[in-house]
């Protein structure tokens, strides 16, 4: 594999830019990252290709002058109501001969078993992203977390499938290849910030984490090391920035400048009567409010977005007592107070902000920008690629007869999980 890998995270808003780069002892460090303000794309769907191909390379130039290299493919993620999930079962005998026998279970059994639990469940329409096992059973005994090397007679598994919209794939696909750039796959966004920010206790224990967007907040719930439920809530950060411009009268961009610079939507203490300045609009002159003002507007959204993601979790996701933790990631976890308005809604101690591992200072007056966690699924891309990429050559020196392999690098993140946690 080449050295370089790109994670690009296409956004409603904004455009994250990570480069990756594998050194000679197999480590990837961080050399270069951007983040640019994101043009032509509605609630995650590209509707202007030429605004979208532009705001790409935009971002790209930035992270290329950042790492000193030319960029020539990328991966990037889809969520929003382009994706679903689902859970599958289904299992094959062992023995291939149907003689019942007890025979030790292969890698080419287990991938059988897989297999043929996404036959049947492949709409049309739809591009197949990931297929991750949950768990195994070998003959009906449950709790295997990976079967190859056990005896049985018959081998089932559980798969949690992801799909997404071909046409949104597409039209990704289209501006990438417009801006100059091949794309190595698209993966769930989720799914990638997953990757970049829990810690594999989380992983096994149970949580959930929470991607809040621009104009969606994307969902994914976590339990015995695989994703068993998400989802995407069509309310996010855009959200705010509405209700601040109705509440005030002013401007969008206004109302924007205001939600970053001075928003919150949880105040302690004396910050209550700390002065913001809503600036001067043509004739209009400069208007004075108060932190506590603006709190008023930005708090019922943020928990009303909170509470829609609690009701779904807890009537779909079958996920009865949360061990692990809430973990925060996307641009709305950047506002002050996100983690105590989650705490209250959600009733736990256990939120925190997603944070990036540390892999080295890239140039810019902002080194360690890519470790926010906005930049969590713009992470998750590269750290999942590299993983990918060992794991295959790991199986080229243990099997010198290449197996066929028809899914690429979306189809290799169930081995991502393993690898990681």
């Amino acid at each position: 594999m080449s050295n370089i890998i790109v994670g690009l995270d296409i956004g409603t808003s904004c455009i994250r830019c990570v480069i990756g780069q594998v050194d000679e002892d197999n480590r990837l460090q961080v050399i270069g990252a951007s983040k640019k303000p994101s043009r032509g794309l509605q609630k995650g769907v590209v509707v202007n290709i030429d605004a979208t191909v532009a705001a790409i390379k935009e971002a790209l130039d930035e992270a290329e002058q950042a790492a000193d290299v030319d960029v020539v493919s990328v991966y990037t993620a889809i969520g929003g109501a382009q994706v679903e999930g689902r859970t599958s079962s289904n299992g094959v005998a062992v023995d291939a001969t149907k003689r019942n026998r007890r025979l030790e279970i292969t890698e080419k059994t287990r991938n059988n078993a897989i297999e043929s639990s996404i036959i049947f469940v492949h709409p049309e329409g739809k591009k197949l992203l990931h297929v991750i096992p949950q768990e195994y059973k070998i003959d009906e005994i449950p709790g295997y977390k990976d079967p190859v090397g056990i005896l049985g007679v018959r081998l089932d598994v559980s798969v949690y499938i992801v799909t997404a919209f071909i046409t949104a794939c597409s039209n990704l696909e289209m501006c990438l290849n417009r801006a100059g750039l091949v794309l190595d796959d698209i993966m769930l966004k989720t799914l990638a910030a997953t990757v970049a920010t829990l810690h594999k206790e989380e992983m096994e224990l149970g949580s959930i984490l929470i991607d809040i967007g621009c104009d969606s907040t994307d969902v994914m719930v976590i339990n015995n090391d695989a994703p068993i439920y998400i989802t995407s809530i069509p309310l996010g950060g855009s959200s705010v920035t509405s209700d601040i411009a109705q509440v005030k009268g002013i401007p969008k961009d206004i109302a924007e400048e205001l939600k970053i610079n001075s928003g919150c939507c949880w105040l302690e203490g004396g910050e209550k009567d700390e002065e913001v300045i809503i600036r001067e609009i043509g004739a209009r002159p400069a208007e004075q409010t108060t932190k506590y003002e603006l709190c008023e507007i930005i708090q019922p959204r943020m928990e009303e977005i909170m509470t829609m993601v609690r009701k779904e979790v807890i009537h779909h996701a079958g996920l009865k007592k949360l061990e692990g933790s809430i973990v925060l990631t996307g641009g709305g976890a950047l506002m002050p107070g996100i983690r105590q308005l989650t705490q209250a809604v959600w009733r736990t101690e256990s939120v925190r902000l997603g944070e990036c591992p540390d892999m080295g200072r890239v140039p810019g007056e902002n080194g360690y920008m890519y470790r926010s966690s906005d930049f969590a699924t713009a992470m998750g891309l590269i750290m999942s690629a590299k993983s990918s990429a060992n794991k295959d050559r790991g199986r080229k020196k243990v099997h010198p007869v290449k197996e066929k392999n028809p899914g690429g690098f979306a189809d290799k993140v169930k081995g991502i999980w393993k690898k990681f946690f």
